[in-house]
C-alpha cells in the first residue's frame, strides 16, 4: 500500500467506524422504541378493559388510550385478533405462581396436601380479587367467545395444568376435580359481588364476608386432603419438590 493510499485509509476509517456505530445506536433506539410503543398498546387494553369492560375495545379506543395511531396496531400486531393473542400472552393479565403463593413459593415443597392445597387455592381467590382487568376477562367469556376469551382461556388452562403438577399422589381422588370446585365457586362469587351485595346472607363486598367464604374453602381442604393424603405415596414429596423448582425456573 501507497503512502497515499494510506493516508486514505486512515482519514476513511474513523468516517466508517463513526457511521457504523451512529447506525448501531440508531437500530438500537428503534428497537426500544418499537418495545415501548408495544407496551404502551398492552397495557391500553388493559387499561380499558379494567374502566370500562370488553365492549369498550376495539381498534380505534385502543389506539385512542394508547396515544398512538392505530396504524401501529396493525403494524407491531396484525390486527385486533393477533393483539389479543399477545394480550394474553404478556398483557400481565392473568397472576403467577409467584403472586398466588404470597411470598410462600419456598415453603411449597414441604407444606403438606392441605396446607398446600390451601395456599394455591386461596392465594389465587385473592389474587382474582386484586386483579379487575383478570375479573373482566373472566366475566367477558361467560358472555361470548372471541379471540381474546379464547386466547386467555387456553393460557389459563395451560398454568393450571402446569400447577396441577405440585399436587401429592392421592390416590384415585380425583383432585384436578376438587380444585375446580374451589377455585370456581370463589370465582363466581368475585364476580357475582359486581351486581349483589350478598349472596346466601354472606357480603360478598366485605373483609369479614370474605373471611367467611375463605374459612369455608379452608375448612373443605382440611376435610378432603388430610383423608385423601393417607393415601399419598412414598416420594409425592419430592414429586411435588422437583414440580415447584421446575416451575421456578
Amino acid at each position: 500500500m501507497t503512502s497515499v493510499e494510506q493516508k486514505r485509509v486512515s482519514k476513511t476509517l474513523p468516517i466508517v467506524r463513526s457511521n457504523a456505530k451512529a447506525a448501531l445506536a440508531k437500530g438500537s433506539a428503534g428497537r426500544r422504541g418499537r418495545d415501548e410503543t408495544r407496551r404502551q398498546i398492552l397495557a391500553a387494553v388493559g387499561r380499558l378493559l379494567a374502566r370500562k369492560g370488553s365492549k369498550s375495545l376495539g381498534i380505534n379506543a385502543i389506539a385512542r388510550e394508547a396515544k398512538v395511531d392505530k396504524v401501529l396496531i396493525y403494524r407491531y400486531f396484525g390486527g385486533l385478533g393477533e393483539l389479543y393473542s399477545a394480550f394474553a400472552l404478556e398483557g400481565d393479565s392473568f397472576p403467577n405462581l409467584e403472586e398466588i403463593a404470597e411470598g410462600r413459593l419456598a415453603e411449597l415443597p414441604e407444606l403438606s396436601p392441605s396446607d398446600l392445597a390451601k395456599t394455591l387455592i386461596l392465594g389465587f381467590g385473592r389474587a382474582v380479587r386484586r386483579r379487575p382487568v383478570t375479573r373482566e376477562i373472566m366475566r367477558w367469556e361467560l358472555e361470548e367467545q372471541n379471540e381474546l376469551t379464547d386466547e386467555m382461556a387456553k393460557e389459563r388452562e395451560r398454568q393450571a395444568l402446569e400447577w396441577l403438577t405440585l399436587a401429592p399422589d392421592v390416590g384415585e381422588a380425583d383432585i384436578a376435580a376438587v380444585v375446580s370446585i374451589l377455585v370456581a365457586g370463589q370465582v363466581y362469587l368475585t364476580l357475582r359481588s359486581k351486581t349483589t351485595n350478598k349472596y346466601n346472607g354472606i357480603d360478598l363486598n366485605s373483609e369479614y364476608g370474605w373471611k367467611r367464604i375463605e374459612g369455608a374453602v379452608a375448612l373443605l381442604c382440611d376435610l378432603f386432603f388430610t383423608d385423601a393424603g393417607r393415601n399419598t405415596k412414598k416420594g409425592s414429596g419430592s414429586k411435588c419438590k422437583r414440580a415447584s423448582q421446575k416451575l421456578q425456573l
